[in-house]
């Protein structure tokens, strides 16, 4: 049973922080990384363990741990650091200034690096925007720490995936448009203010008509994949998925590991026995030359790729690559060599110790795709089976929402989720990263208010108070499309709310709570319990499943809390 947790961080000797250091825990072989500030946090069942750390460019070192204290570890470079490529925001506010950057709010462990949202006021900053994207990792891996009754890394909550995982009433799109749009105005259970509900549903591809895919399934099979939760679960994965197949789709295989090169040469979908069989005989060994799997799928895929269909590298790894481009920032600049080439990026990810969730969560980003997190069979049809299509077949690729606040009505507002990365925030030529929309995805999104009149049931007649520009391009082409909305001003008691809106709330309020966010102090694991059995759907495995997760949740924190006094 996991009792304690070791945080640190790792810098060089010129006081910079070091990312992506391999973390190898000596009790039990593990091998975990370094954030993108260097910080990292590691689950122990002993107060004291031994690490060794080792990265590219620095001299290794072995040292003793010990849980109690904080870790500040020096690495001695071999040589100078490659310059830092372009990064890609998750959400971006026009004309932020450095002072209010400032403002924003850390996650409490000091080891992540992601920055929680902080309020904005809306006459200096009207304008604000947000990535669209179908990430759903965060919440699989989330389940696999309770699960094994552990507290989660704050840097492994990321709440705009959190609610991605769950349908919300879709409602299809009309006539023409690419997506439908909803919105509500309620109280905030947390505090006096208002929340603002977002919804997009994309529109569901017509599976009779859809082009001939081109898919290229890259499967790690390195030793460490070498686990019943890794290279076992991606085969029964994969088989799962082969079923799916049409006569006019293309499989081919890669393999990356003791055997590296083309597994499966391009193979019709009707030939399900083959490919099944070719699956099947895929065994683990060796180290993980990432660099050559990637490049060699991405070229495969290019030799067979169908003008107007579906063309995707599915990659499957536990992200532990240890040959080849190894950085964060390598695999940025060799992804986004291939971003322009129609050529989409499915990232499925597996196992644990060793999983990287940085780099694969840089290659769906890169790679105008997505990224899921397999920690189970049932997770494994999840995704590759029940959500084929919104895994598979995009229906828009690089799309983003602008959302622009009338200040006469809005004092200041603070998105939920859809948090940046210190380093992105500081890096000046930054942009935001839109996202892949797969056929009937549905997106929630949250914004607490503070309206510019306190005391109020509504926020202050008028015929709205916010206006919302969708953008996207269509996945065959690099035109802009832009579908525009505005949000009524129709304020709702939070009782009042459709069900999906209230359990929304109560997924981004565990998001929040296993953050230990400030924004939340008022709110109880009890009062999250008792507001999440009052709204959830009793016919919904996955909300079903979710009430659990909770009062696992509240045990661990409850534990974890008596603890440490």
């Amino acid at each position: 049973m996991a009792q304690y947790y070791l945080r640190g961080e790792i810098r060089d000797d010129s006081g910079n922080p070091v990312s992506n250091v391999k973390i190898m825990l000596h009790s039990t072989g593990y091998l975990y990384y370094s954030g993108n500030l260097g910080g990292f946090g590691i689950t122990l069942t002993k107060e004291t363990d031994s690490l060794t750390i080792t990265a590219d460019g620095y001299y290794s070192a072995d040292l003793a741990v010990n849980a109690s204290k904080f870790q500040k570890i020096l690495m001695k470079p071999r040589f100078a650091a490659a310059p830092k490529p372009q990064n890609r925001l998750m959400s971006l506010t026009r004309n932020l200034s450095t002072e209010e950057l400032n403002r924003w709010t850390v996650a409490a462990e000091t080891y992540s690096s992601l920055v929680e949202n902080e309020f904005l006021p809306a006459k200096k900053y009207p304008e604000t925007g947000f990535a669209i994207n179908i990430n759903k990792a965060s919440y699989s891996n989330i389940r696999r720490f309770l699960n094994m009754n552990s507290s989660v890394p704050p840097d492994a909550i990321r709440i705009e995936e959190m609610l991605n995982y769950f349908h919300y009433d879709y409602q299809p799109p009309t006539g023409d448009s690419t997506f439908s749009f909803r919105s509500a105005i309620s109280s905030c259970p947390w505090s006096g203010n208002k929340l603002l509900f977002l919804q997009v549903c994309a529109k569901k591809a017509n599976m009779d008509s859809i082009p001939a895919a081109n898919l290229v399934f890259l499967i790690d099979v390195s030793g460490s994949m070498d686990l019943p939760n890794r290279l076992p679960l991606l085969k029964s994965a994969f088989s799962l998925m082969v079923n799916n197949l049409r006569d006019r789709d293309t499989v081919s295989i890669v393999v990356y590991g003791g055997v590296n090169g083309v597994w499966l040469t391009p193979t019709s979908g009707k030939e399900k026995k083959k490919i099944l069989e070719s699956i099947a005989q895929l065994e683990p060994g060796g180290a993980t030359p990432g660099e050559g799997g990637i490049r060699a799928a991405y070229q495969l895929a290019k030799s067979q790729f169908i003008k107007g269909g579906t063309n995707r590298v599915i990659l499957a790894t536990d992200g532990d690559f240890n040959v080849g481009e190894q950085s964060e920032e390598e695999l940025n600049r060799l992804i986004s060599s291939y971003r322009n080439a129609d050529i989409y990026l499915t990232c499925l990810g597996v196992g644990m110790g060793n999983y990287k969730d940085s780099k694969l969560e840089v290659l769906a980003n890169r790679g105008k795709g997505n990224f899921a997190y397999l920690d189970n069979e049932k997770e494994a049809e999840k995704v590759l089976m029940e959500e084929f299509a919104q895994t598979i077949y995009a229906v828009a690729k690089n799309a983003y929402v602008d959302l622009q606040f009338d200040p006469d009505l809005v004092k200041s507002y603070r998105l939920i989720g859809f948090e940046n990365k210190l380093n992105a925030l500081s890096d000046t030529s930054n942009i935001i990263q839109g996202g892949e929309i797969g056929s009937g995805h549905t997106l929630m999104a949250l914004i607490e208010i503070e309206p510019a009149r306190a005391g109020t049931d509504s926020i202050i007649e008028a015929a709205s108070f916010a206006k919302v520009a969708l953008h996207f391009e269509l996945p065959a082409d690099t035109v802009s499309h832009v579908e525009e909305y505005k949000v009524p001003n129709h304020f709702l008691r939070f009782e009042e709310l459709p069900k999906p809106y209230r359990f929304a709330t109560t997924v981004a309020l565990f998001g929040s709570l296993l953050k230990k966010s400030r924004f939340t102090e008022k709110i109880s694991w009890d009062d999250l319990v008792k507001m999440s059995e009052a709204c959830y759907d009793r016919n919904d495995v996955s909300q079903q499943e979710y009430l659990t997760m909770l009062e696992q949740a509240k045990k661990i924190y409850h534990r974890n809390r008596k603890s440490r006094k």
